[in-house]
């Protein structure tokens, strides 16, 4: 079988691979094009990447005999992860062999910012012994602020503790107990940390939520003298902001690894400003990391070549090929579950339970539960959160997952349900497979009968159940443009509310939404997006 390794690995995942005399090595001296790649791999059982060649779909239609991709590494930006599923092509990856190497490296930056020691050492390199214009700061009682409280963010608590550094906390979806585990401070709200801080390190991934969070408004709230660390994502710091803000005094300085455009452009306004410490993306970029992330993909993917064994699988669990077929719908309505679930409940929780009702019951629970955490952990997690390190990020959050079997008698013969539990509070939705193209559809929310397709974008909300209040619904969506595909509603007896789920053809507007929230009759408004 051959193994076409495109991106440079440590030498020990190639020796792992070379032992076996059921491969056929190849290594590539330089990333190929999608042409070259193309030609190369159409007798490859398995492909090997870093972040640099990308495999397409292209690609695998060219590899007819390919069973595996592996990425030596997190991300998987740069393989078509949804081509494989439909071609039976397992992805792996390489979850957490770059967290110590990252948490080092942020803190090493840390101690860069406070003692500008890039600085002071060029201005050696150019002759000069200037000591007065590098006076720094100690670290000692000063307040570190860290924005994401995962794997990484936790190493990085744990070593400013150590230099007797205060630590607040902002993870909207850490619970308090794995905060008071850590002895950090954790806040509810992210401007809460701004005043407090000295310096600010991020440890977020890159989503819709958090993309230039940290900007000109952001800057402005903070303490005058601020220093900022991104070794997680490019494009979570403002880059133009950040320059700006630095060029004021607002903020002293920053230390950046990651950047909005990669390789930075040579004309890049950073590139001129003393006061930034500049890295070209080197979090993973340390020896002992990429060894870990040599060994571990050259492992997994022997493994599951040789013997089946699927492990840090991302798009496939490790099931036979029956058992599979029968869960595969409760994978897809299970991961839509935990969508609508994390968009309807706070998002820090303590605890989710995943109920499997009827003949579902019988089935293997692991893999339903990882897509439901899949899906209703991706605000956390961002790109990063798939099948594999789902429960491992359920874990570093704090949110303890259960699972239970129900011999509950409903109208259905198969379904999931899932709540989430914050503090004294409870969240839930239920779902089933419909029909014999097993449909996903919920049925229940909050224990109310409430029947909808979920997908697209869905606007739910609780309204007064009195009469002409749909057709006003109906009227005011309406002025804004936006066409209703589909509408369900249901009556809380006795309550004289009424729950809605609105199908939409197209996306809200805010002041659409911000009339529905202001309006006395309505309440909850929620848009889910699937």
């Amino acid at each position: 079988m051959k193994i076409l390794v495109c991106d440079p690995i440590a030498p020990k995942g190639i020796e792992l691979f070379q032992q076996r005399s059921e491969f056929d090595v190849v290594v590539l001296d330089a990333r190929p094009s999608e042409d070259e790649l193309v030609e190369l791999a159409t007798d490859a059982a398995a492909i090997v990447v870093r972040s640099e060649t990308t495999v397409t779909a292209r690609v695998m239609d060219a590899a007819k005999g390919l069973k595996v991709v592996g990425r030596a590494g997190v991300g998987v930006d740069n393989i078509d992860v949804d081509a494989a599923t439909d071609r039976g092509i397992v992805v792996m990856n390489t979850p957490g062999g770059n967290t110590i190497s990252t948490a080092e490296l942020t803190f090493s930056m840390l101690m860069s910012l406070a003692r500008k020691i890039p600085q002071a050492h060029m201005s050696m390199k150019n002759g000069e012994w200037n000591r007065k214009a590098f006076k720094g700061q100690e670290l000692f009682q000063k307040t570190l602020g860290i924005l994401g409280m995962g794997r990484i963010g936790g190493e990085v608590a744990k070593r400013a503790q150590a230099f007797g550094m205060d630590v607040v906390a902002y993870d909207p979806y850490m619970s308090k107990a794995r905060a008071q585990e850590l002895q950090v401070a954790l806040v509810d709200n992210l401007e809460d940390v701004f005043p407090k801080a000295d310096f600010i390190t991020v440890h977020m991934p890159l989503t819709n939520e958090t993309r230039g969070m940290l900007n000109a408004e952001a800057f402005g709230k903070m303490k005058k003298g601020v220093k900022l660390i991104n070794c997680a994502r490019g494009g979570i710091i403002h880059e133009t902001d950040i320059v700006e803000a630095i060029a004021s005094g607002q903020v002293a300085g920053a230390a950046l690894d990651v950047y909005e455009t990669e390789p930075l452009p040579e004309d890049s306004p950073l590139r001129g400003v003393p006061n930034i410490v500049q890295t070209p993306h080197l979090g993973a970029s340390t020896s002992e990391a990429q060894e870990n992330v040599g060994i571990e993909v050259a492992e997994t993917i022997t493994e599951y070549l040789l013997t089946g064994s699927v492990r840090n699988g991302i798009n496939m669990p490790n099931l036979d090929e029956q058992t599979y077929a029968r869960v595969k719908p409760y994978l897809s309505l299970g991961e839509k579950l935990g969508r609508v679930l994390a968009q309807i409940s706070p998002k820090r929780n303590d605890r989710l339970v995943v109920t499997f009702g009827g003949s579902v019951a019988e089935a293997p629970g692991d893999p339903i539960t990882r897509y439901v955490l899949k899906g209703f952990l991706e605000g956390a997690g961002g790109k990063d959160a798939n099948q594999v390190n789902v429960r491992s990020l359920a874990n570093g959050l704090g949110l303890v997952v259960e699972e239970v079997k129900s011999n509950e008698k409903t109208y259905f013969h198969e379904w999931l349900h899932v709540a989430a539990h914050s503090g004294e509070e409870k969240y839930s939705v239920s779902g089933i497979c419909f029909g014999a193209r097993h449909e996903p559809r919920v049925e229940r929310m909050n224990s109310q009968w409430l029947e909808f397709v979920p997908e697209g974008v869905i606007l739910i909300l609780e309204n007064k159940d009195k009469p002409g209040l749909v057709g006003h619904l109906g009227t005011t969506l309406a002025k804004h443009g936006i066409n209703i595909a589909n509408m369900s509603l249901s009556r809380s007896e006795g309550a004289g509310t009424a729950l809605t789920a609105l199908n939409l053809d197209s996306e809200p507007p805010q002041e659409l939404v911000d009339a529905l929230e202001a309006d006395p009759d309505l309440a909850n408004v929620r848009v889910v997006r699937l």
